[in-house]
C-alpha cells in the first residue's frame, strides 16, 4: 500500500448533479490509500486510517488530493490551433483555420510531434481521462493512441469522418467505403488495448475507440446509414459514438440552419437518431445510447433533450469554446431539468483552456450571466462533480474511476498551491469559511502551475520527452 496524505476532496458515491452537494467529502487532513493493483483501498480522515496500513509508505503531499479531471470533448488535430483567428463564427473558423491545420497531419512525422505535445499538455493539466476527437489520418491516430498509452493515460478516440466538405477540407475527405473501412480497422486495432498487454475487459481498457463523424454536415445520408449499421455491430463491445450537436444558431447560414436545409429534418438530433431522411423519416439505425456523447447542445429543443435523456446519451458542455466562437450559452436550468448527463469539455482548439478547472471557471461565469431568472450560481460540489465523476459517468466508466470510492482505480491529481504565487494564502483564507468555500476557491483559482503530480491506476504518469 501507498498512503498519500493531504487535503482530500471528492464527490463520493453516485449522486445526481443536483444532489452532489450532499456527497461532498472534504478532509483537510486526509489520506488516500492505494493498493499494489492501483486501486483505492481507503479514502478519508488520516486519523481513521485502518491499523492494517500502519506500516505502509506515507507520502506527505502538502497539498490537495482530487480525482483526475475528465475532459469529454477536445480535438487532437487542433493542439496547435488554439486562439486561431478565423474571422467569424463556427463555419468560417473551420474553413479558414481548422481544415487547413488538420490537413497537415497527413505527414506522419508531424502528426507524431502533435501527438507528443497533446499528451504532454494532458499530463500538465491533470486530465487523466479524455474523449478525443481524432485526426482523419490513420497514422496520426496511431501516434495519438501510442503516445497516450506510453504515458499511461486513459483515452477514447476515433478518426474524424468526413465524406463531404469544402475545398479547404479536401485532404480530410474519403469515399463512403473507405470511411467505413478505416473506422472498422481502427476499432479492430485500438479498441480495448493496454500498453502493458495486461488482460482487461475491452470496455475498461485505457484505450477505447469511438465512431466520430465531424458533424452532420460532414457526411451524407449514406454515410449515416452505414455508420448506423457499423455501430449496431460494435455497440456491445463498448465502442463509443461522438460528434457535435446544435453548436451555432446563426439564423441564415449557421450550422443548425444548414443541417435542417441539407437533410430536411425537424431537429438536428434526428440525423444521429437514424431519422436523417427528409421529414425526419427513418433511414437507418440510431447512433444514440449509453456511450454516445454529443458536444455543445447550446441550442437544443426540449424534445431533443428528452431523447438524449431517454437513450442515456450525454452532453459535453464546452463553455470556453462557446464564448470564443460566439455560439451562445447552453441553457443551464432547462438542460439540467431534462435529466441528461452533463460533463465538461475543453473543446481544444476553439477552447483555449486545457485545464478543466479553468473550463469550470468559465461555466460558472457564463451561467451566472444568463438573463434574468435564468442566471444560476453553480455550487462548488456541482462544479467538482462536472469535472470528475460526471465525466466518468458520461464515458460509462463510473464504476472504474471518477472519485475515491473504495475499489475504484486510483486516478488522482495532487494540487500544490505553493507552486502558484499567492494561491496558498488565498486557499487558506477560503478554508476558514468552510469546505464549500475552500473547494470553490480551489477550482476557480487554480492554474496549471499548481498541478504537482498526476496518477492513473495509482501510477504516476509523465508526458513524452
Amino acid at each position: 500500500m501507498t498512503i498519500y496524505r493531504g487535503h482530500l476532496v471528492h464527490i463520493a458515491g453516485a449522486p445526481s448533479l443536483p444532489r452532489s452537494r450532499d456527497h461532498l467529502v472534504s478532509e483537510p487532513d486526509g489520506a488516500l490509500v492505494v493498493d499494489a493493483a492501483g486501486r483505492v483501498a481507503y479514502a478519508g480522515s488520516w486519523a481513521d486510517v485502518p491499523a492494517a496500513f500502519a506500516r505502509d509508505t506515507v507520502i506527505r503531499t502538502g497539498g490537495c488530493l482530487l480525482p483526475g479531471f475528465v475532459d469529454t470533448h477536445l480535438h487532437f488535430p487542433q493542439t496547435f490551433t488554439t486562439d486561431a483567428f478565423g474571422g467569424g463564427q463556427l463555419l468560417e473558423w473551420l474553413e479558414h483555420c481548422v481544415f487547413p491545420a488538420e490537413s497537415r497531419l497527413s505527414d506522419a512525422a508531424y502528426a507524431d510531434v502533435v501527438a507528443r505535445a497533446f499528451v504532454r499538455r494532458r499530463v500538465a493539466v491533470g486530465t487523466t481521462a479524455a474523449l478525443v476527437f481524432g485526426s482523419a489520418f490513420p497514422a496520426a491516430q496511431d501516434a495519438l493512441f501510442g503516445r497516450t498509452l506510453e504515458a499511461g493515460l486513459r483515452i477514447v478516440s476515433g478518426r474524424g469522418i468526413q465524406t463531404v466538405g469544402s475545398p479547404s477540407a479536401a485532404a480530410l475527405l474519403t469515399g463512403e467505403d473507405e470511411a467505413i473501412a478505416l473506422t472498422r480497422d481502427e476499432i479492430d486495432r485500438w479498441h480495448g488495448v493496454e500498453a502493458s498487454g495486461r488482460a482487461v475487459e475491452a470496455r475498461r481498457a485505457l484505450a477505447q475507440v469511438a465512431v466520430v463523424p465531424r458533424f452532420s454536415l460532414s457526411v451524407t445520408t449514406e454515410t449515416l446509414r452505414r455508420l448506423g449499421d457499423l455501430y449496431g455491430e460494435v455497440r456491445a463491445e463498448g465502442v463509443y459514438f461522438h460528434s457535435h450537436l446544435n453548436e451555432n444558431d446563426r439564423p441564415d447560414d449557421g450550422e443548425i440552419a444548414a443541417v435542417r436545409d441539407v437533410f430536411g429534418v425537424r431537429d438536428y438530433l434526428d440525423t444521429y437518431d437514424g431519422l436523417f431522411l427528409t421529414g425526419s423519416q427513418r433511414g437507418g439505425e440510431t447512433l444514440l445510447g449509453r456511450r454516445s456523447i454529443l458536444a455543445h447542445a447550446v441550442h437544443t429543443h426540449d424534445r431533443e433533450l428528452g431523447r438524449l435523456a431517454e437513450t442515456g446519451s450525454s452532453i459535453a458542455h464546452c463553455p470556453t469554446s462557446q464564448q470564443f466562437l460566439g455560439s451562445g450559452t447552453m441553457p443551464w436550468r432547462r438542460t439540467v431539468r431534462s435529466g441528461v448527463t452533463i460533463a465538461m469539455g475543453s473543446d481544444i482548439g476553439a477552447g483555449d483552456e486545457w485545464l478543466i478547472p479553468r473550463v469550470l471557471n468559465d461555466a460558472f461565469k457564463v451561467h451566472m450571466s444568463e438573463e434574468g431568472l435564468l442566471a444560476t450560481a453553480i455550487d462548488p460540489a456541482q462544479l467538482l462533480f462536472l469535472g470528475t465523476l460526471a465525466g466518468a459517468r458520461a464515458l460509462d466508466q463510473e464504476d472504474v474511476f471518477g472519485n475515491f470510492d473504495v475499489g475504484k482505480e486510483a486516478d488522482f491529481v495532487i494540487v500544490d498551491p505553493t507552486r502558484q504565487d499567492g494561491f496558498a494564502e488565498t486557499l487558506s483564507f477560503a478554508a476558514e469559511q468552510g469546505p464549500e468555500a475552500h473547494l470553490f476557491t480551489l477550482l476557480m483559482g487554480m492554474r496549471e502551475a499548481s498541478v504537482a503530480a498526476v496518477h492513473v491506476r495509482g501510477r504516476r504518469v509523465a508526458g513524452p520527452e
